[in-house]
């Protein structure tokens, strides 16, 4: 069913309880890429929408000032408001049927005010004056001192278009988003006999933010999202492998082409049914070949958190002390993009309503920068990178990653596993933990291969990557020219907050790391 009046922002119980049952009901197996919508325009692809017209979540600008005025009343350095909605939606086959269906929605604001370090913060669902201005008058309680200057105007600025605003994921018909989970799920099951149990999940949501600041200028963005998972479980002589691969947009809802789900499919598949070769290694210190693309989970991790500004800031990062200093090899170039066309974690501008970029971290082997908000800027006598992100209007924004990866080297791939005598390929990653201050990590490989005499051989299994990420930037000693962003979905989280992030990698050779394998 499509209802082109329906409010996503305004669901009551019963009108949620209907959404859940007409999209469960019915379900049967659909042939793959059949009347999924992947191929249209127009209203089934979630465009075109009609401009917004008048005030941004209907705040007329009086009220704006109103509410800053008491934010500033107390003698803050620096105010904003964050304006927030989200629609959201999940559909979820299992044991060849929709077995979930939810959609959610989320209003709301917030208001923080910055005096030196010190950050108040104070949100509110009701967007009345009322409200809005109780909540100012929380947040602006850490501050003493006189009123600061309210703006006479508030200027809403132009944004770029790394990805497309006006996409409306809402817009879609839930039949169409329903085809295409049904068939990927018969997809998954026709393509090996021995799979026997698959789950394929969709996701989208179309979220909408609104900044205005103590400065005088306001940010309005539309930042959709989607994300396709294929998970199963294969069966070969009693025993059990499991594998996944997703996809994970800014784009409309073309973006599930048959090419794009066949992909999804055969390596969802394959990564699964490889397991089954897969040998355990003797652990031990080995040269490791990083490949391209989901391999900057590590990259992220291990290396990407410790130069965010506020761990810094506060000398709990190692690399606290090594600004401008040599840190890898000169052929070694790492960024944070936000700014890559419909990536996961690109934005057009940040939380706190600074422009986004690409930010070179690691510059030909010198330490360049570190990941900034407001505070962590001002501190250091620096303009903002566009990395101050928060998981809602609930939360105060901090310096995050958006798209962190290396960039292209000198070398190939196929040079760097040929240069490998005996060593590990790592393909893919499940899980891991690090200690952001010291970099020490631990990775739990799900796909990878043995390398023996240059040449991959045998996939493995049980292998965890156990070592320390500045160590392990100092030890790459080849770099591929094939970088390749991860178009799954990847979520990072921080003091308890989650946002969406993309990350990826060149094929890389790190010298040694410890491999944790059989004894």
């Amino acid at each position: 069913m499509h209802d082109p009046t329906f409010d996503p922002f305004a669901l009551d119980r019963r009108r949620l309880l209907q959404l859940g049952a007409a999209v469960t009901a019915g379900a049967i197996a659909h042939p793959l890429f059949a009347a999924n919508g992947a191929s249209s325009s127009g209203p089934a692809a979630g465009r075109p929408t009609p401009p917004e017209t008048g005030a941004p979540f209907g705040i007329p600008p009086e009220d704006l000032r109103a509410v800053l005025a008491v934010a500033m009343g107390r003698g803050g350095d620096f105010a904003d408001l964050y304006f927030e909605r989200t629609r959201s939606l999940q559909l979820v086959c299992e044991d060849d049927k929709i077995s979930r269906a939810a959609t959610s929605a989320d209003l709301g604001m917030g208001v923080r005010v910055v005096k030196g370090d010190t950050v108040g913060y104070a949100f509110t669902e009701v967007l009345d004056l009322k409200a809005m201005k109780q909540a100012a008058s929380t947040a602006a309680a850490i501050a003493q001192g006189k009123p600061g200057v309210v703006p006479q105007a508030i200027a809403l600025a132009k944004l770029p278009r790394f990805y497309d605003p006006e996409i409306r994921h809402g817009a879609v018909a839930v039949e169409a988003k329903r085809n295409l989970v049904l068939g990927v799920n018969e997809a998954l099951r026709k393509k090996d006999a021995r799979i026997v149990k698959t789950v394929v999940t969709y996701t989208d949501s179309d979220h909408e933010i609104y900044v205005v600041t103590s400065e005088g200028l306001s940010f309005h963005d539309h930042q959709p999202m989607s994300r396709l998972i294929a998970s199963c479980v294969a069966e070969q002589a009693g025993r059990r492998e499991t594998g996944l691969y997703n996809i994970a947009t800014r784009k409309d809802f073309s973006v599930y082409t048959p090419q794009a789900l066949q992909r999804l499919v055969s390596e969802a598949v394959r990564r699964t049914v490889m397991m089954f070769d897969a040998v355990t290694p003797k652990g031990g210190e080995m040269p490791v070949v990083l490949g391209a693309g989901p391999s900057g989970i590590l990259l992220h991790e291990a290396i990407g958190h410790g130069m965010e500004a506020d761990f810094n800031r506060k000398n709990t990062s190692v690399y606290a002390s090594k600004m401008g200093k040599a840190i890898a090899e000169p052929f070694v170039t790492i960024v944070d993009d936000g700014t890559l066309t419909d990536a996961r974690g690109s934005i057009h501008v940040d939380d706190e309503g600074s422009a986004s970029q690409k930010t070179v971290l690691v510059d030909n082997g010198k330490l360049a920068s570190y990941l900034h908000d407001r505070i962590s800027a001002k501190h250091y006598g620096v303009a903002p990178t566009g990395n101050g992100r928060r998981e809602s209007f609930r939360h105060v924004p901090m310096p995050r990653m958006r798209s962190t990866y290396m960039e292209k080297g000198p070398h190939s791939r196929d040079e760097i596993v040929q240069s490998v005598k005996k060593g590990l390929y790592c393909e893919s990653f499940s899980n891991g933990q690090v200690n952001i201050g010291g970099g020490d990590f631990t990775f739990f490989l799900k796909t990878g291969w043995l390398i023996e005499d240059g040449k991959l051989t045998r996939p493995v299994k049980d292998v965890n990557l156990i070592g320390n990420g500045p160590e392990v930037l100092t030890r790459i000693s080849m770099v591929a020219d094939d970088l390749t962003i991860d178009e799954g979905g990847w979520t990072c989280g921080k003091n308890a907050q989650s946002v969406p992030v993309s990350q990826g990698m060149p094929t890389v050779l790190v010298k040694a790391i410890t491999v944790g394998g059989a004894a």
